[in-house]
């Protein structure tokens, strides 16, 4: 028998149970179970008077934010609009179907007055829950960067008027005056003279010159195959195990992203209280800096070489390399290719390389000049003052296993960045100024996070898995093991160890279920679906 609804309102409804209305598995379910938000509270109660109105509950308030990038919405006045249309929605923020939706600027509001200490915290904490769940292994991390669109128009950049350059000009003068009376006096042991300042590049000087009136903290940044715009940098450290976001920096679009390195690794330990040991990142990270702060600190450098990146490039195409020239440790000096002994001249107080040079007037005179320098005054050898520690880093850097490692990184934080700008907004900027900014990154990469944290059965320790791929990886030693070498009229079957570990990965993969959340297509303008694949 064919049934008709009846398409007439009821007049009133009795007990109706949001909890019941919203399935047993459903992501939300599953966040607010992992995500506990009463620590909001006592966290921003200073920023609350004891009299006046009653503001809305802050733990809806970064829940409400959690959605706004959960599903990507397009605006925080959107999702007011969505919120009362969203059964899902209303159970998760503890809404009743006849309480009234707040308006959308207590979500500006609160930014406001927060700042982006309760968002760090909050990411803090969903790393502290996935290092519980396994998730996280932490030796090994991988570092990059991604620049992101202001929210400003190229319309909006102007040229400064000239006492805003004035006062600008002074304040770096300011800088530099104090730099040179820290950094720069003169050695009389080594009898170095403080070198001249770099005269500022093209990025700086654009900076001083232009700036953004929507967005004043945004800078004037060009990207590969884009004109120039304003833009931020996101920083971001990705773990090697599942690709868990474990620290994350928000800067200016100008910044090098290879000066942020040893501040992400030290925001990596605090958060997963795990000590890095291997460092993978590409050669905008592979800086004498960087790689001199990594031996330091014990920590291995399978970042790739900056200097090797570029050969042969502007003033030193089609001279002889540095390779050429051998370094004799005993009398610390340099044999060039003709020869000739370099000695060492001074120390530079700011790089801290011993300058190696001949004798004046051999190399005008050398046979091999015009191979060899395109200097008036001849050829020059750097050796760093810690050079041993440099070696020993690059070393590090070529070794099979770092070009293994820097593969895998192109795929794994790379994935990161492209699942973040196809699913939660991550490539255009919501709000504006860089604490504003700091926020989004916060938020976008809590949610991912969650995602991780909610596809995983969390009762399965990967240390166990890891101990029993160890150990049966060291008892096949041998090349192969014969197996069911016993059975009747059956071929002898023979397994390697390297297979049998695969295999034993693939199990524990497909056991603890972590698969990510997917989403289901867009239709229209409606927000995203959620939906997670459930653990074998």
């Amino acid at each position: 028998m064919m049934g008709e609804r009846d398409p007439q309102k009821p007049l009133w409804s009795y007990q109706v149970n949001l909890d019941k209305r919203v399935r047993s598995d459903h992501p939300l379910r599953r966040i607010n179970q992992a995500l506990d938000l009463d620590f909001v509270r006592p966290e921003v109660a200073q920023f609350y008077g004891a009299k006046g109105n009653v503001s809305e509950d802050p733990v809806v308030i970064v829940k409400m934010m959690l959605l706004l990038f959960l599903d990507d919405v397009r605006s925080e006045r959107e999702l007011m609009r969505i919120i009362p249309e969203r059964l899902d929605y209303m159970w998760f923020l503890g809404y009743g179907l006849d309480d009234t939706i707040p308006n959308h600027s207590v979500l500006s509001k609160a930014r406001k007055r927060w700042g982006q200490e309760v968002f760090v915290a909050v990411f803090s904490r969903v790393v502290a829950q996935c290092v519980k769940a396994g998730l996280v292994e932490g030796t090994k991390i991988h570092a990059d960067s991604s620049l992101v669109d202001a929210n400003a128009s190229l319309n909006s950049v102007r040229e400064l008027d000239a006492a805003t350059l004035d006062q600008i000009r002074q304040a770096c003068r300011e800088q530099t005056e104090k730099l040179d009376e820290t950094e720069f006096k003169k050695d009389k042991e080594n009898d170095v003279q403080a070198p001249d300042l770099p005269p500022p590049g093209p990025k700086t000087e654009i900076n001083q010159k232009y700036q953004s009136s929507t967005d004043p903290e945004a800078s004037l940044v060009r990207q590969h195959g884009f004109k120039t715009r304003p833009r931020y940098k996101s920083h971001r450290v990705v773990d090697d195990a599942q690709g868990v976001i474990t620290a994350v920096r928000t800067t200016t679009g100008r910044i090098n992203e290879s000066h942020e390195l040893m501040e992400l690794i030290d925001q990596h330990q605090t958060n997963t209280q795990i000590s890095a040991e291997t460092i993978v990142a590409d050669c905008k990270y592979g800086t004498i800096e960087n790689y001199l702060s990594c031996q330091k600190r014990k920590l291995r450098t399978h970042m790739a070489d900056l200097l090797a990146s570029s050969p042969g490039s502007g003033r030193r195409d089609g001279i002889y390399p540095e390779s050429m020239f051998r370094y004799q440790p005993q009398s610390d000096s340099f044999l060039c290719p003709a020869g000739q002994v370099m000695k060492p001249r001074r120390l530079h107080s700011v790089r801290l390389t011993w300058e190696y040079v001949t004798k004046r007037g051999v190399c005008l005179n050398c046979r091999l000049r015009e191979f060899c320098t395109r200097s008036r005054t001849g050829r020059t050898m750097r050796r760093h003052r810690d050079q041993k520690l440099l070696d020993r880093a690059r070393r590090q850097a070529n070794t099979n296993q770092a070009k293994l490692d820097r593969k895998r990184r192109q795929h794994l934080i790379e994935r990161s960045f492209a699942d973040a700008s196809n699913l939660h907004g991550f490539k255009r900027a919501r709000w504006r100024g860089i604490i504003k900014q700091s926020i989004q990154d916060l938020l976008i990469a809590t949610v991912q996070n969650l995602r991780k944290l909610i596809g995983a059965i969390q009762n399965v320790p990967q240390s166990a898995w890891k101990h029993l791929i160890r150990t049966v990886s060291r008892l096949y030693t041998v090349p192969s093991t014969p197996l069911m070498t016993h059975w009747p009229h059956q071929p002898v079957f023979s397994v390697g160890p390297n297979l049998l570990v695969l295999s034993l990965a693939i199990a524990r993969r497909s056991y603890l279920g972590n698969t990510p959340l997917q989403t289901r297509p867009r239709s229209g303008r409606g927000p995203t679906h959620l939906s997670v694949q459930g653990a074998r």
